[in-house]
């Protein structure tokens, strides 16, 4: 299957022609944040890859960078347009591939299979790879990504597990798209960064009012974090479409945890350390629904777009001038 994988990547990037470069780092598969900080020199390790564009009409020199992680359906059409949004403005991009470096095509419903934690270590080996290359500028290289990818925009900076998994190397922005915002470290420290996050009000997958909690008590103790609420807005607000159900899907609105500085995020009761996917799974049975809404909001939709745009101009070009 991993052969199969390869092939039809290579068959992508033939037909992109000079767009997509296949990329290859060795990262591994640490279920937690927990497996991150307390053991990670003993997690075996795991080939990854991803998919590097650059902007066309500009010379491949010291190019500011995106690194996207998508959700837990994988690569969507509205993934890839902020992506080209980026590369028109000047800034290469790298479509970060951990569902297709495992074989696995979605999480939804079981979230076990591609964790936050394997993602934000997949995006710092990434990171840690590209910036070697003397096309990218390894200051200003921001990460950014939607609904599980968010989470991974979003705690890729916090600082326990950076220093984990690389303490020299840093994002120089996070823009957070609909992240589930239900964990709260009780080791509240971020890196200098600026993070973003854009969620709609009516989303019950990840919810808003979880999101504007945590970025209150960031901001009281100074990280740099700001948060947008679209009115009328569910998951998935920058997709194409109507609103539908997915009936697998966690829906998230009732439940938050705490998670300590070692990275283990702990149930409600008892306050046992969800370290494995079945304790996972047994702690959301407690707290979670099922049938979250997903769709398109044509004015949310907009407005992230351009956000995006301000945002990475801000933060990966202005510097330029």
């Amino acid at each position: 299957m991993v052969n199969k994988i390869f092939t039809f990547l290579i068959l992508f990037q033939f037909c992109l022609g000079n767009e997509g470069e296949l990329v290859k780092f060795t990262s591994a598969n640490p279920f937690s944040f927990y497996h991150i900080i307390t053991d990670l020199e003993n997690q075996d390790p795991h080939e990854v890859h991803g998919i590097l564009r650059f902007p066309a009409g500009v010379e491949q020199k010291n190019l500011p960078l995106v690194i996207a992680a998508a959700g837990s359906k994988d690569w969507a059409d509205h993934h890839l347009e902020y992506l080209s949004m980026y590369r028109n403005m000047g800034v290469a991009t790298f479509e970060l591939q951990s569902f297709a470096s495992r074989d696995i095509k979605s999480t939804v419903g079981t979230q076990v299979d591609v964790t936050t934690a394997m993602m934000i270590l997949d995006a710092y080996r990434a990171l840690d790879t590209l910036i070697k290359d003397p096309r990218i500028n390894p200051q200003r290289v921001a990460i950014t990504g939607w609904s599980l990818g968010g989470a991974v925009s979003l705690f890729s900076a916090w600082q326990p597990l950076k220093d984990a998994i690389s303490p020299k190397s840093s994002f120089s922005a996070h823009l957070s798209i609909y992240p589930p915002c239900i964990v709260k470290p009780e080791k509240m420290k971020f890196t200098e960064a600026p993070i973003h996050i854009l969620i709609g009000e009516l989303d019950n997958w990840v919810p808003a009012a979880a999101c504007e909690d945590l970025v209150a008590d960031m901001q009281s103790i100074g990280v740099d974090i700001g948060i947008t609420v679209y009115p009328d807005a569910h998951h998935g607000f920058d997709r194409e479409g109507p609103l539908v159900v997915e009936e697998n899907g966690y829906a998230l609105s009732d439940c938050r945890f705490r998670m300590r500085a070692d990275g283990a995020v702990l149930m409600n009761f008892f306050h046992i350390p969800m370290t494995k996917p079945y304790l996972q799974k047994l702690a959301l049975a407690f707290c979670a629904d099922r049938g979250p809404t997903l769709g398109g909001n044509p004015v949310a939709r907009e407005a992230s777009y351009n956000f995006a745009k301000v945002f990475m101009t801000k933060h990966l070009l202005d510097y330029k001038k």
